[in-house]
């Protein structure tokens, strides 16, 4: 039986366009969706609601607002098999159980307004960085279109971990399912000692680190890659903070595929600070995938 995708509602307009998104995903993928209310969510998100659910949380019902999710979902695709489930708890508790029997978890985003406009929900933030299945995050500025977005590509971090094999085959697959190129980006960095002038760079870009990033590339991408002969792959390495690479990536893609260690034991957020960076500030949605450490 295919894990469904799951979503979580509250009535906003950022949770509808998640809607909007993972039907998409959820049929591209020919998977179920589930779209989930915790009765909580207001502790953390505040009770702001889309322009079509009149009045406060309290006085909209939380079967209405998942009745309402479920039907814009069918109007965006009448064949996806779709439940719903209302859930009298904490948010973050529900979503994290609900991702353990789950292909990915799709949340959206809104900002705080303000100069924090661009800051991630809590919400969205803490499944990101507990849960056991891929998190995929959109806010209000990201294209909802996940089957024929602008950028035509997805665009995969790679990180220094060996361990990160989940993360590559999930930025595989969702490549292959929409059938774009995947770019592998990965970042490195100039010692601070060495400048370009410095005469064992000039004329040669190969320098040692350059070279380190690309055989790490090579590496992560091996094995996979032989697995996914059809997709069109694109290494890249480019000089620069991890940060800044993705997130200059992130204007042209559909989606950027990041990854999240899991320590054993450990129980509080698990996100890197490159992750955490481009949860808040990339210009497309993020799937954040966990891996083992």
């Amino acid at each position: 039986m295919e894990l469904p995708l799951v979503v979580g509602v509250d009535g906003s307009e950022p949770s509808l366009r998640a809607v909007d998104w993972a039907t998409q995903e959820a049929a591209l993928h020919g998977v179920p969706l589930r779209l989930v209310y915790a009765s909580l969510w207001e502790r953390y998100e505040g009770p702001a609601l889309a322009p079509g659910l009149a009045g406060s949380a309290e006085q909209v019902g939380a079967d209405d607002i998942v009745h309402a999710a479920a039907r814009r979902a069918r109007r965006r695709d009448t064949d996806v098999k779709i439940s719903t489930e209302v859930l009298p708890e904490e948010p973050v508790v529900a979503l994290l159980r609900e991702g353990r029997n789950a292909s990915a978890l799709v949340l959206g985003s809104r900002g705080r307004g303000g100069m924090a406009e661009l800051l991630l929900g809590s919400v969205a933030l803490a499944a990101a960085a507990r849960a056991d299945c891929p998190v995929i995050v959109l806010r209000d500025d990201h294209d909802v279109r996940a089957v024929t977005g602008s950028g035509r590509r997805v665009v995969l971090g790679v990180g220094a971990e060996p361990r990160e094999s989940a993360v590559v085959r999930f930025a595989f697959q969702e490549a292959r399912q929409r059938r774009v190129p995947l770019e592998a980006v990965r970042a490195w960095r100039r010692p601070a000692h060495e400048s370009p002038g410095h005469p064992l760079l000039t004329g040669d870009p190969a320098h040692s680190q350059e070279r380190a990033a690309s055989q790490t590339l090579d590496a992560a991408l091996r094995d996979t890659a032989a697995d996914h002969p059809g997709v069109q792959l694109h290494r890249r390495t480019a000089e620069g903070s991890a940060r800044q690479v993705l997130l200059d990536a992130s204007a042209t893609a559909d989606l950027l595929v990041v990854g999240a260690e899991r320590r054993h034991g450990h129980t509080g957020l698990q996100l890197g600070r490159v992750t955490h960076a481009v949860l808040h500030h990339s210009r497309c949605p993020v799937a954040v995938v966990p891996h083992q450490a």
